[in-house]
């Protein structure tokens, strides 16, 4: 561990924790990570002392920090106290470039939820380096954006390479099954991007599928195109629509594909659906939910739908109840066809509302690697992401928090 974290006073520190995700990252670690040095961070230390009075005994010594997301020097001073800050303070677009700054900086380590492409494309942009620089990986998108979909293909590339079956060429993640609910913070993020995608240059950006690789670092020439539209897709066989976070996780693993060289393959083809079955009934299926996702994606940026929407949906703060994250679930399965023509599948599942309490675990475990296991982590700092900053150590920590994660070669696969 570098020198100048070892001596912080703090593990990790929690920033955000008294909004509706950050309650549920600081009632984990208050669960899962007895003796560690943790603290709550945010605006309102009345709001703060409430939180942690809700998480017993293990939290009754946390402390509680102040720092407002506009405030440099207050941020600086928690950066500094710390090996580790996990933030839950979005739309990141808004909040989130002043702290990155303070971390990349301090050489402190940082974790969140990111699913915003022109956030993570600016901070790479201008933090990247000097991340680099001072040691500090900043992990954006350690939450189901997207954790699932970058350790999946990663995984599935670490076992094509063991068996020297050469890079993967064809890659489809499939949602086989979701329940959960949705948040108000996810909606003020979708808000914020659906606003910025009114400017042409932005909206060129995000239909760049790699639109997150380094700076200077030259795309291939690889189609990457997905119908907008149901279709039957050949590697799982069904009918399948587009997956609505695949606009954002396509990106992500493609930038961890670059920063590591190109080891998964330059000829990489990703993309990612939600399966719905074979035969009449799943093509109906597919159509209908690629109808509803287009209808969504509209009532987003057209101002009457978007009045209307505003009004309906969640505001920030806002969240599943209880009940519906316990019993919300996530089954994806990766499914990959390498250049030698082997055949690969990656289960990535867990019990839990993905999008909060299994998110929630995501995250408290990625900076709990950060703050611990960081002489088993890839070497490097810099503007990373799940795969490249934590890689199977995080797919570890996850299977024995009770996630399912396995990569097995099918039969019939060419030896």
């Amino acid at each position: 561990m570098s020198e100048h974290r070892k001596d912080r006073p703090l593990d990790v520190v929690v920033y955000g924790a008294s909004g509706f995700v950050g309650r549920l990252v600081a009632e984990y670690l208050a669960r899962h990570a007895p003796g560690r040095r943790v603290a709550l961070a945010g605006r309102s230390r009345e709001r703060l002392e409430a939180v942690r009075a809700g998480l017993g005994e293990h939290a009754a010594d946390w402390q509680v920090l102040t720092a407002d997301a506009e405030d440099d020097a207050a941020l600086a001073d928690l950066a500094a106290s710390t090996r580790v800050v996990a933030t839950t303070v979005g739309p990141y677009t808004r909040h989130g470039l002043p702290l990155v700054r303070a971390c990349a900086e301090a050489g402190t380590h940082y974790a969140d939820l990111a699913g915003e492409v022109l956030f993570l494309r600016e901070s790479a942009h201008r933090f990247h380096e000097t991340a680099r620089g001072t040691g500090a990986r900043i992990v954006h998108s350690c939450g189901f954006d997207s954790v699932p979909s970058d350790l999946s293909v990663l995984l599935t590339a670490l076992h094509a390479r063991a068996d020297a079956a050469g890079g993967l060429r064809e890659v489809t993640l499939a949602v086989r099954e979701i329940a959960g609910g949705v948040s108000g913070g996810t909606i003020d993020s979708m808000r914020v991007q659906a606003d910025a995608a009114r400017d042409p240059e932005a909206r060129r950006v995000l239909a760049d599928p790699y639109a997150l690789l380094p700076d200077g670092v030259a795309p291939p020439a690889v189609d990457q195109h997905v119908p907008a539209r149901a279709f039957r897709d050949l590697l799982t066989g069904t009918w399948v629509a587009p997956f609505p976070m695949a606009a954002f996780n396509t990106r992500v693993v493609h930038r961890s594909n670059a920063l590591a060289g190109w080891a998964y393959g330059r000829d990489l083809r990703y993309r990612e659906v939600i399966d719905l079955g074979p035969g009449p009934r799943g093509e109906r299926r597919a159509r209908a939910l690629a109808l509803g996702t287009g209808a969504a994606a509209a009532a987003m940026t057209l101002p009457p739908t978007r009045w209307l929407a505003d009004r309906l949906l969640p505001a920030p703060g806002e969240g599943p109840d209880e009940e519906t994250r316990l019993s919300g679930h996530f089954r994806v399965e990766t499914l990959a066809r390498t250049t030698t023509g082997a055949r690969y599948r990656t289960v990535f599942a867990a019990q839990g509302d993905p999008g909060y309490a299994a998110t929630a675990v995501m995250l408290g475990e990625s900076a709990l690697a950060l703050a611990t296991d960081e002489s088993r982590l890839p070497d490097g700092g810099g503007v990373l992401t799940p795969a490249t900053a934590l890689g199977p150590v995080l797919a570890d920590r996850l299977v024995r928090a009770g996630f399912q994660i396995t990569t097995e070669r099918l039969e019939g696969a060419p030896a």
